[in-house]
């Protein structure tokens, strides 16, 4: 068993990654509950701001680093 060192992590990386964590995979989650609920519209839109919610997290990661 390894354990991990994290003392690396910068502070910008580690908001970056709960802003994932807590925003972008509740969308996705949430618009899958969505469509199998029958409500396509919403579906797709709660999946679509996941998915561009993504790509903002692209684009701050590459600025990050």
């Amino acid at each position: 068993m390894t354990i991990v060192d994290l003392s690396d992590i910068s502070v910008q990386v580690f908001v970056a990654v709960m802003f994932f964590l807590l925003i972008i995979t509740p969308l996705l989650s949430l618009g899958v509950l969505r469509l199998f609920q029958g409500r396509k519209k919403s579906g797709f839109s709660l999946i679509g701001g996941g998915v561009i919610g993504y790509f903002v997290f692209q684009l701050v990661i590459k600025l990050i680093n």
